[in-house]
């Protein structure tokens, strides 16, 4: 198995693991949130996905899926680039309304394609390439990758915990 491969079946088991998070879930129980300050799965799905579309996006040097696609309007939100949840107050948050499950789903699936076509051909050597000089040592795209994933697991995983919390299964 060589290293395009490799990241390809990690990705590639994001989707699953989204659907299994929001699917059958109203707009109501997507904005839920389990207590006062914990965020809803319907954020955590936007917040992970944004992430992985920011970044990606980045790293082909192209803008991101969300600006082009009109993905905000599904969401209530502008199509601010910068805007990817991090460090989102509760107020904040509460602002991320998807209209439907399908809504992040379709988005998801569409950030995903460009990931696969990113990682299609990659070899040892491109995961070298340094891609971020902010910080110490220099991101590495490998390096970056797998921060990406590793971000998407922990928050699918936490909009899993929230689904159940809401007594969706």
């Amino acid at each position: 198995m060589d290293v395009s491969d490799v990241l390809t079946e990690t990705y590639g088991r994001l989707p699953g693991l989204v659907r299994g998070a929001v699917d059958g879930l109203s707009p109501e129980q997507l904005r839920r949130a389990p207590a006062t300050g914990a965020n809803p799965v319907g954020w955590l799905v936007w917040h992970l996905t944004r992430i992985q579309d920011h970044h990606v996006a980045d790293l082909l040097d192209a803008e991101q899926v969300w600006v082009t696609g009109g993905w905000a309007g599904r969401f209530g939100l502008p199509a601010d680039p910068d805007d990817v949840g991090f460090g989102h107050t509760p107020e904040q948050v509460a602002t991320v309304r998807p209209e439907n499950a399908q809504a992040l789903l379709d988005y998801f699936d569409a950030v995903a394609r460009r990931t696969r076509g990113l990682l299609a051909g990659l070899r040892p050597a491109d995961l070298d390439r340094v891609v971020d000089e902010a910080w110490d040592p220099p991101v590495t795209l490998g390096v970056r990758l797998v921060s990406v994933v590793e971000d998407d697991l922990q928050h699918v995983g936490q909009a899993a915990y929230v689904r159940g919390l809401l007594g969706a299964d």
